[in-house]
C-alpha cells in the first residue's frame, strides 16, 4: 500500500542517515557497546523520552530551529533506544513500528489514499478538520475496535494526570457535555477554589480532613485545565511554559544574591522578592 509514494527529495539520504542512526543504536547496545546504554530498559527510558519531548516543545515555542533540530533528533533517539531494547527481546522490530504507524495513517485518511481499509466509513465528502476528526472517531471505533464501555476508556490511564484531564474533558466535549459560555467555567473555577478555602478551614490533622483538602484541590487543578481547554489552549504546554518562567525568574535571584554575597533564606524575602520583580522586567 503506498509503495509507489515518491515525495521526498533525496530519498537515498534519508535512507542511509537512518540506516547510519539506528546501526549507532545497536553499536551503543551491543557487548561491547556502552555500559550505561546497555544498563537502560525501556521503563528506565520513560522519564528521558518525557524530558526529552518537552525540550522539543519548548524550542519550537521559541521558534528556534538548530534548538528544535537538536530536540527532535533527541526524541528520535530514545523512540528508537526503546525500540531497540524491544527488538532484542524478539518482541518486534523496527520496521513493525513504521510499518504499523504508516498503516494507521492510510486507514485514518481514506480522504487521501483511496485504496485505505478507512474508505467504508467515509460518508460524505471530508473539506474540513472537524469532519477529518469525526472520521477518525468512526475508524477508531469500527474498523480498529477501540470502542469501550466509554469514550472515556480511549483515554489510556498510564498517561501524565493533567493531560489524562484535558483528553477525558475533549472526549466528553465531543459528546455534548460542554460549557456553554466561557462565563460558566469563570464560575466553576471559582467555585472550587472556594470549596478548598473550606476545606482548609476544616483540617484538623486527620487523614480523612486531608484527603478532602486533597480531593477540592484536584477539582480545582481539573477545573483550571477546563478553561484552558475550553479556550484551546493545551494545558500541559502553558504549564510547562510557566515552570520554564519560574525556572529563569529563581535563577536570576540566585545570581543576583550571589553577586551581593547575600544567602537565599527567609531572612532575606524581601531582598529576593526585589530581584524577582527585577527578572519579571527582563
Amino acid at each position: 500500500m503506498c509503495e509507489n509514494l515518491k515525495l521526498i527529495e533525496d530519498e537515498d539520504k534519508l535512507k542511509n542517515a537512518f540506516s547510519k542512526f539506528y546501526n549507532i543504536i545497536a553499536k551503543l547496545r551491543a557487548p561491547d557497546g556502552c555500559p550505561w546504554d546497555r544498563e537502560q530498559t525501556p521503563l528506565s527510558m520513560r522519564s528521558d523520552l518525557v524530558e526529552e519531548t518537552f525540550e522539543a516543545v519548548d524550542a519550537i515555542t521559541q521558534k528556534d530551529t538548530e534548538h528544535t533540530k537538536e530536540e527532535l533528533g533527541d526524541v528520535l533517539l530514545n523512540a528508537a533506544m526503546i525500540t531497540y531494547m524491544h527488538e532484542q527481546q524478539n518482541l518486534f522490530k523496527m520496521s513493525d513500528v513504521l510499518d504499523d504507524v504508516s498503516e494507521k495513517l492510510v486507514r485514518r485518511h481514506p480522504h487521501v489514499f483511496p485504496e485505505s481499509a478507512g474508505k467504508s466509513e467515509v460518508t460524505d465528502s471530508v473539506k474540513t478538520s472537524e469532519q477529518v476528526l469525526s472520521q477518525w472517531d468512526k475508524i477508531k471505533q469500527n474498523l480498529e475496535g477501540r470502542a469501550g464501555k466509554s469514550i472515556l476508556d480511549e483515554v489510556p490511564l498510564g498517561v501524565p494526570p493533567l493531560l489524562r484531564a484535558a483528553k477525558m474533558q475533549k472526549k466528553a466535549a465531543k459528546k455534548g457535555f460542554e460549557w456553554t459560555a466561557v462565563e460558566e467555567v469563570y464560575d466553576k473555577i471559582e467555585e472550587e477554589l472556594g470549596e478548598v478555602k473550606e476545606a482548609q478551614t476544616l483540617q484538623d490533622g486527620s487523614e480523612k480532613a486531608k484527603l478532602r483538602l486533597e480531593e477540592e484541590i484536584g477539582d480545582l487543578i481539573f477545573s483550571v485545565v477546563n478553561i484552558s481547554r475550553f479556550l484551546k489552549i493545551d494545558p500541559v504546554i502553558a504549564l510547562e511554559r510557566a515552570n520554564q518562567k519560574f525556572y529563569n525568574r529563581f535563577t536570576f535571584i540566585e545570581q543576583k544574591m550571589a553577586e551581593n554575597n547575600l544567602t537565599m533564606d527567609f531572612d532575606h524575602i524581601q531582598q529576593m522578592e526585589a530581584f524577582w520583580n527585577e527578572a519579571k522586567k527582563s
